[in-house]
């Protein structure tokens, strides 16, 4: 079975994500990404698969894994049940660690951890406990705050000696084996236009299917329907335009594919909780207690 790919984004002003979940969600599907990723287990038990690799996890199941190797983690929970937390995951770019590599030296102390996460890695119990207050931090930090903590749980990974190799030798990741799956060519599409007026119709003329088999499709492969994920895509990078730059709200609008304001807002309140003026200011005014805690 073709691996779905996963858009991660990333902020402008951030070059990494850290973010929770809990389970059932949109990512709990077999699927992959072009950014490294490392996921701790908080909560459930369950079956897990890296690659060609099958195994059972709990809470304290600690893995990096490597740019576009598939995997997916699936909890023991009843149906029609919920958690609320399930684990913590960051996803940092290959990019990233090749510019802090081309910046510092020591940098490079970590490139074999990274070689071998190509397989997917996972840690012993003990690591993870060191490691998810980290994580929860990350949850949580800012700035400067957050690169500390990534670093620190990088060095956290890289003297561990008690790290498994996860999938064989033999396995090897297709990314362009992968992208010639139709749904795959989509998301793409997506993402990179999402300025655009992306219609459901056009899509599945795109992939050569009927309007409602590609509606099956999408929403068997996502989770979500196609005009769900594409307002979420959407509001995220609004999101990232109102923080990172001075844009009135009515460009930020337009810019990420939105025709009116009313629906724009009435998305963002859905998604957010709040309007995105308001949004603006809580960010701002959290920007401006950051620099206050932390002086130059």
């Amino acid at each position: 079975m073709q691996p779905d790919l996963e858009i991660v984004e990333v902020r402008g002003d951030e070059s990494f994500t850290a973010w929770a979940h809990g389970y059932p969600y949109r990512t709990v599907r077999w699927h992959f990404h072009p950014e490294y990723e490392i996921q701790l287990i908080v909560e459930t038990r369950g079956v897990y698969f890296v690659g060609d690799h099958v195994g059972h996890f709990e809470p304290g199941n600690l893995v990096l894994m490597g740019p576009d190797l598939p995997h997916n983690w699936i909890s023991d929970v009843p149906a029609g049940q919920s958690v609320e937390r399930r684990g913590i995951v960051i996803q940092f770019p290959a990019g990233l660690v090749d510019r802090m590599a081309g910046t510092f030296p020591e940098f490079a102390r970590i490139g074999p951890l990274l070689a071998e996460a190509g397989s997917g890695l996972l840690f012993s119990a003990e690591t993870a406990v060191t490691a998810k207050p980290i994580m929860e931090a990350l949850l949580e930090a800012r700035g400067l705050r957050r690169v500390i903590l990534l670093l620190s749980l990088l060095e956290l990974l890289e003297a561990s000696n008690d790290r498994q190799r996860l999938a064989s030798p033999a396995f090897k990741p297709d990314p362009k084996a992968f992208m010639s799956h139709a749904i795959n060519n989509v998301l793409a599409h997506i993402a990179a236009n999402l300025g655009d007026d992306l219609r459901e119709p056009m899509l599945a003329e795109l992939v050569g299917q009927s309007p409602s088999a590609f509606s099956r499709s999408f929403r068997k492969h996502t989770g979500q329907s196609f005009v769900r994920y594409v307002n979420r895509l959407r509001i995220s990078r609004a999101c990232e335009l109102l923080t990172s730059s001075e844009k009135p709200v009515l460009d930020v609008c337009m810019d990420v594919g939105f025709n009116n304001v009313s629906n724009f807002n009435r998305q963002f309140l859905l998604h957010k909780r709040m309007p995105p003026t308001k949004f603006r200011s809580f960010h701002r005014m959290q920007a401006a207690a950051s620099r206050t805690a932390n002086p130059p």
